[in-house]
């Protein structure tokens, strides 16, 4: 089964609260024929829009495919959190990879949000963008731990932006009974994440790229000159983007072994009035500790948008209404009666060390996935970054390709049951608080 084609109907947004708030740009056609280009860009997602509005910007003939519409995947789903720093905290990867690499991670990760934030501004994209995103702990010890980083980013890296709350400072702003202080980061940020995807996509198409949708890319020719296999037509190019992060399918066994695709879901609520007070008194994002973790936000026709609960399968469940609601009550038992307007699942990618997977598969093939929750941001740099590998400037791209990644066990093949015994472990551990 293909993931493309598991859980939506072929060139349509799913029923999304962003799909219902959002107006679709007019559909591209597909590709028909034999093509040629510079540059064949495969996945119309942030990745992909964002290496093609730079690779454009700077010269270069872009053709841009993509099975469904652009934005059609996680990239019109997500939770629209603009993060700091990368998905693993510094201190992690400063034991990972070094002090002078996870410094140049920490700037790079710092380069990507002031990116988003730079084509919002440039493009003026429309897309709600709101700073303030807020870390919740569960218990002291995981208050006391996040204190302990934000310190060590302050005193380690010059980041100032966090600030402390404990928990009657964090009731304040998230009067929830389920944690006990936590973070806010004034430098992070939200956003309607399908608006700013339709944005990029404007402003590549104004850029002249060639934006071809509902061509699904079936098989790829290595080679001097890489061709690109749709069901419709064919695409010769000097250069090959795969931005294709969980909708990889076969396309690519190496990146398949390294980055696995997982299903997470959201769910929005009826217009919560003044209610709104007793979910969150600021316009800012949550994320708490939890493994599988928790995130929500209000949506600027008051909402609350809730995404909890992952999946590891191909289909989405039937109810996925019900799923979201169970999280969403834990945090929030006042709303357990609250009506849910709307409810969509969505494919993301992770890796084993939750680190984004950049690499080079051959000389003039490049691809850029795996980034484990953490993509608004860093899914649009490393589309910059692969645009500049091409363009003669590869010390960005290469930075991130450093990054050690270890094969999922079993490959492709073993991948998914063993994820469910690990993810399932997970869970139960959020259940014991441990």
């Amino acid at each position: 089964m293909n993931l493309l084609h598991a859980n939506d109907r072929p060139g349509t947004y799913p029923d999304s609260w962003y799909a219902a708030t959002t107006t679709p740009l007019p559909p591209f056609e597909p590709l028909h024929g034999d093509t040629r280009a510079d540059v064949c860009v495969v996945g119309a997602g942030y990745t992909g829009l964002s290496a093609a509005l730079h690779l454009a910007e700077a010269g270069f003939d872009v053709v841009l495919l993509d099975a469904h519409r652009v934005g059609f995947g996680a990239s019109g789903r997500n939770g629209g959190q603009l993060g700091s720093g990368q998905r693993v905290e510094q201190d992690a990867l400063e034991r990972l990879v070094g002090p002078e690499d996870a410094m140049r991670l920490w700037q790079q990760a710092e380069e990507a949000k002031d990116l988003v934030k730079g084509l919002i501004d440039r493009h003026a994209i429309d897309c709600h963008l709101k700073p303030g995103v807020a870390h919740a702990c569960f218990t002291r010890r995981e208050m006391a731990a996040e204190h302990a980083h934000a310190d060590h980013l302050n005193s380690r890296y010059g980041y100032d932006q966090v600030e402390k709350l404990d928990a009657e400072e964090f009731a304040a702003l998230c009067p929830s009974p389920a944690y006990h202080g936590g973070t806010l980061d004034h430098g992070a940020a939200h956003l309607h994440p399908l608006a700013y995807a339709l944005g990029l996509a404007r402003a590549a198409r104004d850029a002249g790229v060639r934006i071809f949708e509902r061509s699904e890319v079936r098989a790829l020719d290595h080679g001097a000159q890489p061709v690109v296999h749709t069901e419709t037509g064919r695409v010769q190019a000097d250069h090959l983007i795969l931005a294709c992060n969980g909708y990889l399918g076969g396309l690519d066994a190496q990146v398949a072994r390294r980055v696995m695709p997982i299903n997470n879901f959201i769910a929005a609520t009826e217009p919560l009035g003044a209610e709104t007070a007793r979910v969150l008194t600021r316009d800012v994002a949550v994320a708490d500790t939890k493994f599988v973790i928790n995130y929500f936000r209000l949506s600027h026709d008051g909402r609350l948008l809730f995404g909890g609960g992952e999946s590891y399968g191909y289909r989405f469940p039937r109810d996925i209404a019900a799923l979201v609601r169970k999280p969403m009550c834990q945090i929030f038992p006042h709303l357990r009666d609250v009506g849910i307007d709307h409810a969509w699942g969505g494919t993301l990618a992770i890796t084993m060390k939750r680190l984004p997977y950049l690499v080079r598969l051959a000389p003039n093939i490049l691809s850029a996935s795996g980034y484990s929750g953490h993509g608004v941001g860093t899914a649009t740099h490393a589309g910059m970054l692969m645009a500049q590998a091409i363009a003669g400037q590869a010390e960005g791209f290469d930075t991130m390709a450093r990054l050690p990644h270890t094969p999922f066990p079993g490959g492709a093949a073993m991948r998914t049951p063993l994820l469910t015994l690990a993810m399932s472990w997970f869970a139960l551990r959020d259940r014991l608080g441990l």
